[in-house]
């Protein structure tokens, strides 16, 4: 795993052994930056279930402002920072340390996120609570993109019930994302 493109790239980035994350392949991160490439310059970033802190380091790397890193794991949130150390990115990013419940309320003082990048497990349907969070905590506004990796065979419907419709899915071999954007 390594950082694809941009002011850090091709520095090899750690992530926590086990079956605790799966970070996404290069291959799909780079398809991925390379949809939103006219959004990032200058981006406010959230990356939620962040593991490693990939996603959100790519988007710097890329050229985003600012980026915040939720993750409640600790042997993750150990790596997230031993990679912001390893890329500089430090003074540019925020590392919080909790569920996820508790992250948004600290971020509700901020100013609405450009993009969020949302990957929790799998079999957690957790999405439409989140959603919810982002929503009433106005974390996200009309120009937000949200982005929900999930596994390829789940079912999104529930974006129906939510102040967010999908704009765009991208199917890969085994799972996809699905861009949002407030109604």
């Amino acid at each position: 795993m390594r950082v694809i493109a941009g002011t850090r790239r091709s520095i090899p980035l750690v992530t926590v052994d086990g079956l605790d994350t799966r970070p996404t392949t290069d291959r799909i991160k780079e398809t991925l930056f390379n949809i939103l490439q006219t959004e990032i310059a200058g981006a406010r970033f959230l990356d939620l279930f962040a593991g490693s802190g990939q996603m959100g380091i790519e988007a710097l790397s890329r050229g985003a402002s600012y980026a915040v890193f939720a993750e409640q794991n600790k042997k993750c949130v150990e790596c997230i920072k031993q990679n912001l150390t390893k890329t500089k990115f430090l003074e540019e990013s925020k590392v919080i340390a909790s569920s996820l419940p508790d992250c948004l309320k600290v971020l509700a003082t901020d100013e609405p996120f450009d993009i969020i990048f949302l990957d929790p497990p799998y079999a957690s349907n957790l999405e439409p609570a989140v959603l919810s969070m982002i929503d009433q905590l106005e974390l996200a506004d009309a120009n937000t993109t949200i982005i929900i990796e999930a596994a390829l065979d789940r079912d999104v419907s529930f974006v129906e019930t939510t102040n967010f419709t999908v704009v765009r899915t991208k199917e890969y071999k085994t799972n996809k994302h699905v861009f949002l954007r407030r109604k």
